[in-house]
């Protein structure tokens, strides 16, 4: 998130594997604000169901801004239904040309169960390598403590609270109170 309009605020670690097929996202419950905690039960990870399809995200960063992206994804995905890739793209155009949306400071992790995406105002939207990809906060502790796990007997389950156990021990803006959802 861009300091200059939020000085001091830190926002989450978001989580996505893919294991065995099926795909989790795990999202912390920490806002902080400086050295302060805000909230310690934030819900950062959202299931939805645009025509009937299951979709999960997980979002970092400003909470307003993140429904908003929300809610134009959602829009996205009741237009061309069970194309995952398609409404991401649309929408990562929208928050990239919007006079209004181009100032939101939120990045998205977007699953269906079978694609994950990463989706951000810079206009990206990224399919991650090794099935595992994390945002925000504690993201890059999360992704690299996932990575390590993927080699071993765990399930995608059992990886994501496991790395997200261990960014939480790394990361101050980031803790062990988690949400959890599973697709596939």
């Amino acid at each position: 998130m861009s300091d200059e309009k939020f000085p001091g605020w830190h926002g989450t670690t978001i989580l996505a594997v893919r294991r065995g097929g099926k795909v989790v996202v795990a999202g912390d419950g920490q806002v902080s604000v400086g050295q302060t905690v805000m909230k310690g039960t934030a819900r950062k990870v959202r299931r939805l169901k645009p025509g009937g399809h299951d979709v999960v995200v997980g979002f970092a960063g400003s909470t307003a801004d993140a429904f908003t992206l929300l809610e134009r994804l959602e829009k996205k995905l009741e237009a061309a239904p069970g194309q995952l890739a398609r409404a991401c793209v649309d929408l990562a155009k929208d928050w990239r040309m919007d006079k209004y949306l181009r100032n939101l400071e939120a990045m998205l992790i977007v699953t269906d169960g079978r694609e994950i995406f990463v989706v951000t105002g810079a206009g990206d939207v990224l399919e991650p390598e090794h099935d595992v990809a994390a945002i925000g906060s504690g993201g890059n502790f999360a992704l690299a403590a996932a990575r390590g796990l993927m080699a071993s007997d765990l399930d995608a389950e059992g990886v994501a609270r496991a790395a997200m156990a261990i960014a939480a021990d790394i990361c101050v803006y980031t803790n062990d109170n988690l949400t959890v959802e599973v697709l596939g």
